[in-house]
């Protein structure tokens, strides 16, 4: 499927609705910030302007994580502060006011907080992370915030390559990718909710 194929499926789902809730899941490196980014451009071209809030953004800082001993596990579900990005889907779903979101640096390995605002006239809202469809509490209870639902399906080999590429800089990054992406990998393909569309 192509972009131009997507965008069409999207705004046809979005139908006249003032406000549009757009998951994109899959496992780390499926390529969701990618397809986030190109869908945004398509969207834009066709006149209609999108927002794009990363899951990312609510990573728990480094220093909260190691107080609770979870700093090897960044990157799984209980790194994230779910309340706080609940909060945020709910008030953007609401479409009553401008939403400030933060960001992850991906640089600085760190979310910046307020990075971002997401304007009220934004009608079509994507919103990209690992565990939107996880299956497990209390990640389950965000099936009734989405409109529409992407899972991205990668190969194995495919998802190995890239959190390689992603981590060729660590000393210990193949150590990283093995004890940590990869089960969380395993964890997204295997207790989700299922997708309104599923690209393979």
């Amino acid at each position: 499927m192509d972009i131009a194929q997507l965008t069409a499926i999207v705004l046809n789902h979005a139908g006249d609705a003032e406000r549009f809730l757009v998951a994109i899941a899959g496992p780390p490196a499926a390529g969701k910030s990618t397809l986030a980014e190109m869908l945004t451009e398509a969207l834009a071209e066709r006149g209609q302007p999108a927002a794009v809030v990363s899951m990312d953004g609510f990573h728990y800082d480094d220093a909260v994580l190691r107080a609770r001993g979870l700093l090897p596990r960044k990157g799984s579900p209980e790194t994230f502060d779910f309340a706080g990005f609940r909060v945020v889907l709910e008030r953007l779903r609401s479409g009553l006011a401008d939403v400030a979101i933060p960001v992850f640096d991906r640089s600085m390995e760190l979310s910046r907080a307020g990075a971002a605002i997401v304007p009220k006239v934004t009608r079509i809202i994507l919103i990209e992370g690992n565990y939107l469809l996880l299956d497990e509490e209390p990640w389950t209870t965000l099936n009734g915030l989405f409109d529409f639902s992407i899972y991205l399906d990668r190969p194995q080999e495919v998802i190995e390559e890239r959190l390689q590429d992603r981590w060729k800089h660590l000393p210990n990054g193949r150590e990283k990718m093995e004890s940590n992406d990869l089960p969380n990998a395993e964890r997204v393909r295997s207790r989700r909710h299922p997708a309104n569309l599923v690209i393979s």
